[in-house]
């Protein structure tokens, strides 16, 4: 099939766990629910399974429409589909929400067992070894007790990593994009900000704002505009909007001047529309608590030796949020390690965003190496 071919119309589905999860925080998840969708068909011996992990915002809606009239498809629908680099005529591809998120897997606006009104500040904290361990159940649930792949950029390449340090044994090929081994503390001052421009909204309330009926929209919305700015490279906006007045001439006021200034706006007025605050918190919190690391002193290739996945490492040039020397510190420590590592630099202008974008140089790498991945009893 062409490259352009559609996965189709998909649908969503529950996944409902009552055994508690153990969080790395010390609390427990009594019970909780997991969105998932499904791509393509899973094989007689079950070998051809992919798991795709999201990125801060991301959600299950991977690939595929919910309907012929949307308007937009998954969020990585230019890569997963019949034909495309993740070929969905040999692989089944898994998305899911991860827990705390806010698009149907259980969270902080979700209802809590005990009190029957929602959660609120009272969710816990989680990791993404949580977020890993939850996904492992999911695995099971399909009856998938090996993947071919798990597939993941920037927090979802985190993900991925982390998945190839707590179940070694489950995963055969490990594709780490835009991703970093813990982030610098430059990227933890970003998130900073941003959740101290949602906690200090005067709708927050503490985190329970479902039972005030409102939303800390303007925290919300500021979080965004600073996050967007950091997932563009300097060229990217300037290619796109450089210094054009919204209006053709200056006004003197602190309205919208510039066009960059009603892109801005926009994206966080749009994101503080279907995005959950809380979950917003607790997403940028574990991206700060990620590092395989810590607990090896800092050392990484120790972290790192249990794994025995072959990996794919992709970084772009303009990436200056999660860099490409970053991902060179996880080729290096998978190599001190002896382990089977391809490494590519993608020259590309749109910055961290760039692993979301259909790049011809970046979509074929992608395709050669998943052709190569072996299914149902391959030679």
């Amino acid at each position: 099939m062409s490259e352009s071919s559609s996965i189709g119309i998909v649908a969503p589905q529950i996944a409902h766990f009552t055994e508690p999860l153990p969080l790395k925080s010390g609390e427990v998840l009594p019970q909780y629910d997991l969105v998932y969708e499904t791509y393509g068909t899973l094989n007689a011996d079950k070998s051809n399974a992919v798991m795709i992990c999201h990125a801060l915002s991301g959600h299950h809606h991977v690939a595929g429409k919910y309907a012929e009239t949307d308007k937009h498809a998954g969020w990585w629908d230019n890569l997963i589909g019949p034909g495309k680099p993740l070929d969905t005529n040999r692989f089944f591809v898994i998305g899911l929400n991860n827990l705390g998120g806010c698009h149907g897997s259980t969270g902080p606006s979700s209802i809590h067992p005990q009190t029957g009104k929602p959660w609120g500040s009272a969710f816990p904290l989680l990791t993404v070894e949580d977020w890993v361990t939850s996904q492992a159940r999911l695995a099971d649930y399909l009856g998938i007790k090996q993947l071919a792949a798990i597939v993941g950029g920037s927090l979802g390449g985190m993900q991925a990593l982390q998945w190839t340090i707590s179940y070694p044994e489950r995963v055969r090929h490990a594709l780490v994009i835009a991703a970093a081994p813990n982030l610098t503390a430059q990227n933890i001052a970003f998130n900073e900000v941003a959740r101290q421009a949602i906690i200090t909204d005067p709708e927050f309330h503490g985190g329970d704002y479902y039972a005030h009926k409102v939303v800390p929209r303007r925290g919300l919305r500021i979080a965004r505009m600073l996050g967007h700015i950091t997932y563009l490279s300097d060229d990217a906006m300037g290619a796109k909007f450089g210094r054009k007045l919204r209006e053709g001439e200056i006004k003197y006021s602190f309205d919208v001047e510039f066009e960059m200034e009603s892109y801005l706006r926009y994206q966080g007025d749009k994101f503080a529309g279907e995005f959950d605050a809380n979950t917003y918190l607790r997403m940028t919190r574990a991206l700060d608590y990620f590092d395989p690391a810590l607990a090896h002193d800092g050392d990484l290739s120790q972290a790192l030796a249990p794994a025995q996945a072959d990996f794919l490492v992709i970084s772009f040039t303009s990436d200056w949020r999660f860099s490409p020397a970053r991902s060179r510190e996880i080729v290096k420590a998978l190599l001190d390690n002896e382990l089977s590592v391809s490494y590519a630099e993608v020259t590309a202008a749109h910055g961290h965003d760039a692993f979301l974008m259909q790049d011809a140089h970046y979509h074929a790498i992608l395709r050669n190496y998943l052709k190569k991945i072996k299914v149902g009893g391959q030679a």
